[in-house]
């Protein structure tokens, strides 16, 4: 553990006696949540394209769009101008170029994709991570399993996952369990031919080892990994004083869920995110009415989720369809336009918690000259 156990859960401020709350909450500890989407759209134009504030990687770029965002971009929806967003463009970029000028003299970290589609993608964290933590732990307060020590099963090194885990706990003075983990070395086996079962083994020992302390209360990992340590103990998730399983990364069947929940996490919450590096995380929506879909959102105006046609990204398919998964991330640190994902999912409404659509059901999604995808544990 990195700090002294604590004897029980300390919550992060007030419980949220409803759900519901979590929005306000949200903007009541994060005040720009509440500027309008356009309005923050425009700000993160003069952010992005000014001199002063803006990052070498942008900047470089400015003469060559056809457009002059400063002027020409006045809404969210005129992001589409920029067109389709080349990931690999940050494969190639130095780190201080995607540095924003506007947060010289500030210290800055750099965090790196698990190299699902190809080699690892890097970004700069100066902000974000501080407002990941805020979103998610209004989160968890409304859910009423804020505060108390966390085992982390979670990516570490250069992965964002498991610095935003540590920010969280720091958040509330909890401590961390955490354990070695490099979800590139389970790729590098599958793409060689190999099996990932003895790294998944020395994943999930290092794990049972922290939770047989029956320290935590919140366990963090991807659906995946949970799906291995419940094959691996003998007792329900509760008994080792587990009140929050959190999960994100990698997807799961309808049936794998049903076992989880019906035998191995019982009375302990499963609250599961989707979204990556590049663009956060996008929180889970309870459904309003029983055996409706479970859906994620992201929290405007850091981002936008959006489900397009497979062959059209600038279309839209109906509610309740499935589609390609597109995303747009506005942050200060990163801005990064109709990012085409390797995912597909079922676009689901606004929810009276998130105000914008949301994704359910979500699932790889590969093209035959999309590239290669090897997903592993992560």
């Amino acid at each position: 553990m990195t700090a002294q156990v604590l004897a029980g859960p300390v919550l992060a401020g007030p419980v949220l006696a409803d759900p519901g709350q979590m929005l306000g909450a949200m903007k009541r500890d994060l005040p720009l949540l509440d500027i309008d989407l356009d309005e923050w759209t425009r700000r993160m134009m003069r952010w992005h394209f000014s001199e002063a504030t803006g990052a070498a990687f942008w900047l470089g770029q400015r003469d060559t769009l056809g457009f002059d965002p400063l002027r020409d971009i006045g809404t969210y929806e005129d992001l589409r101008a920029f067109g389709v967003f080349d990931v690999g463009r940050l494969r190639r970029a130095s780190v201080r170029d995607l540095l924003p000028r506007g947060f010289g003299g500030r210290p800055f970290r750099v965090f790196e994709t698990g190299g699902t589609t190809g080699g690892p993608v890097r970004i700069v964290n100066v902000t974000r991570l501080h407002n990941d933590v805020i979103m998610y732990a209004a989160m968890l307060r409304a859910r009423g399993v804020a505060g108390g020590d966390i085992v982390a099963m979670t990516p570490s090194g250069p992965h964002a996952y498991g610095h935003f885990v540590e920010g969280l706990a720091d958040s509330w003075n909890g401590a961390v369990g955490t354990i070695d983990f490099d979800p590139r070395w389970v790729k590098a086996e599958i793409r060689a031919g190999g099996r990932a079962s003895g790294y998944l083994a020395h994943l999930v020992s290092q794990t049972v080892t922290l939770l047989e302390h029956r320290a935590a209360t919140l366990l963090f990992t991807t659906t995946k990994l949970l799906l291995e340590l419940a094959a691996a103990v003998d007792e329900p998730l509760a008994a080792f004083g587990i009140q929050a399983a959190c999960t994100g990364g990698t997807s799961g069947t309808a049936e794998e869920a049903r076992f989880l929940r019906e035998e191995f996490l019982g009375e302990v919450q499963w609250i599961d995110t989707y979204g990556n590096t590049l663009v956060g995380h996008a929180l889970q929506a309870d459904p309003l009415l029983p055996g409706a879909r479970r859906a994620n959102h992201l929290v405007p105006p850091f981002g936008v989720l959006r489900v397009a046609e497979p062959q059209d990204w600038t279309v839209d398919v109906s509610l309740h369809e499935r589609g390609r998964v597109v995303t747009t991330t506005l942050l200060e640190d990163l801005f990064i336009p109709n990012l085409i994902e390797r995912d597909s999912a079922v676009r689901t409404p606004p929810h009276p918690w998130f105000p914008c659509d949301g994704v359910a059901d979500v699932q790889p999604f590969v093209l035959p000259d999309s590239g290669e995808l090897t997903e592993g544990v992560y």
